[in-house]
Order: structure tokens, then C-alpha cells, then sequence
């Protein structure tokens, strides 16, 4: 039985996007709801910088398909601080902020942080005990975000998996790649778009992200990408994952055009 497999772009407002991805003329205010129905999930990078109303998270619902989905990143005042365990009220105000006016089409929640940032056990389990797991009546999934090679290690694993938060596999060639697929879902984001490939990643780049999706969909692990040493890439699970594939910077203007032709790959 295999999970749900859901490819989208951060955000939709981008003006490089107009006339390219967005029809010539389309109205700005008509840019989510096409995007939602050539896609199949949206990051939110918005909530990163300031706290939304809940009017707006409640209009993104209304303007979206049944089956769209929105990943949320977390307020930055609750990753960017040198003691996480200090990070309570932050949290607090943030999933307070109106994010369950999404009801189900509230994805993952994103925390990401700096790439000064690096692994301490003890502060960083203080921050994952924080974590909501339901708010309002909905389950909340979270994924971490951590871009300093520190984090490359058995002890940070062990802790994502205690506290069931998936580790985000970033690709880029600026952070460390933790490939670990051990809870219920799996989050990429897919960075080294490049700006002469019309798709931003090439034919065959695409294909082997494809398949990974597919097998982490199904419980496995990807074994094309290594893990941990010390640590299994993956715990199979009968029940599938759910997918989330991202992509995000690098090339953005080419974003739009790689999601749609891996979601095109997906069959």
C-alpha cells in the first residue's frame, strides 16, 4: 500500500513566473488557483518572515482544490535563536496563528534552520518536546530543516525518529544531504535548478528523483542515495509513506516547469 506522492513550487507570486508558468494576463489574484491545478502542493515561505491572519490561511483553502495540499514553514523567530529550548512561545504563536483554518489541506510543517546552526542533542530534543503533535483537532507533521553538517549523525536521527519529525533531504550543494526515511512521510526540497535546462533539472536528474519518490512511497528506502553510516537509510513500512518534493531556489524561474514535468514523470 503506498503513500501519496505530491510535487509543488515554494509560494506563487514570482514575476519571472508570468506569462511563462501563469498565462499572459492572468490576474495576480488568479495566480493560486491556477497554480493549485497544475500542481499538487505549494510551500508557504510567507509564514517564515511574518504571521499571517487567518482570513488568509482560510481564503488559500477556498481558492484550492479538495486534494491540494500546503506546506507551511515555521516562524523564523522560533528556529533562528541560539537556545532552542527557549523556542516555546514562538511555537505557540505560530500554530495559534490560523494555519488550521487549512482544516485537511494543511501539509507538513517546515522548521528550518540556520546554517550557523549546529547540533547540540540536548537543546535541540528540548525544542522537538515542544512540538505540537495535533492542534484544533488535526494531526501535525513536522520536518526539520538543518543545514550545518553537524547534523549529519546517528544521534540527531535517533532523536527526529523519537519524536516522529522527518529530516528534510535538501539538494544542494551548499548543505548536507541526510538521506533518512523513517517516519510516516518524506520531505525534499530540490535545490540545483539551473537556469539553461528548460525543466531546471535534466531528463535524467528527474527520472532518478521519480523513482526515489516512488520508493519511499512504498516504505523503502532510496539506496541510490546513502545514509548515515551507523544508521538504517530506512525502517520498511507496509503502509507506504507520503511524498513531498519541492523545488525550491535555485534556478526559481525554472520551478514551475520542474514540478510539472515530474509530476508528468509520475505518470
Amino acid at each position: 500500500m503506498a503513500g501519496s506522492i505530491r510535487v509543488g513550487i515554494g509560494g506563487w507570486t514570482y514575476a519571472p513566473w508570468r506569462g511563462a508558468f501563469y498565462p499572459a494576463g492572468l490576474p495576480q489574484s488568479q495566480e493560486l488557483a491556477f497554480a493549485s491545478r497544475q500542481l499538487t502542493a505549494i510551500e508557504i515561505n510567507g509564514t517564515y518572515y511574518r504571521t499571517q491572519k487567518p482570513a488568509a490561511f482560510a481564503r488559500w483553502r477556498g481558492e484550492t482544490p479538495d486534494d491540494f495540499v500546503f506546506s507551511l514553514k515555521a516562524s523564523r523567530y522560533a528556529t533562528n535563536r541560539r537556545i532552542l529550548a527557549q523556542a516555546g512561545d514562538s511555537i505557540q504563536r505560530f500554530v495559534e496563528s490560523g494555519i488550521t483554518e487549512l482544516g485537511p489541506k494543511l501539509g507538513p510543517i517546515v522548521w528550518q534552520f540556520a546554517p550557523t546552526k549546529g547540533f547540540d542533542a540536548a537543546d535541540m530534543e528540548a525544542f522537538l518536546a515542544l512540538l505540537p503533535g495535533r492542534a484544533d483537532g488535526l494531526a501535525l507533521r513536522h520536518a526539520l530543516d538543518v543545514r550545518h553538517a553537524s547534523f549529519a549523525t546517528p544521534a540527531f536521527l535517533k532523536l527526529a525518529r523519537k519524536y516522529k519529525a522527518a529530516v528534510v533531504i535538501t539538494d544542494a550543494s551548499h548543505y548536507p544531504l541526510i538521506a533518512d526515511a523513517a517516519v510516516d512521510f518524506v520531505y525534499a526540497r530540490l535545490m540545483q535548478s539551473r537556469p539553461h535546462l528548460r525543466n531546471g533539472y535534466a531528463p535524467k536528474a528527474l527520472q532518478h528523483w521519480a523513482q526515489r519518490a516512488r520508493i519511499w512511497s512504498a516504505g523503502r528506502a532510496a539506496e541510490d542515495i546513502a545514509g548515515i553510516e551507523g544508521m538504517p537509510a530506512a525502517r520498511e513500512r507496509k503502509r507506504g509513506r507520503d511524498v513531498f518534493v519541492y523545488f525550491i531556489n535555485g534556478a526559481k524561474e525554472r520551478a514551475p516547469a520542474a514540478a510539472c514535468a515530474l509530476l508528468k514523470g509520475l505518470g
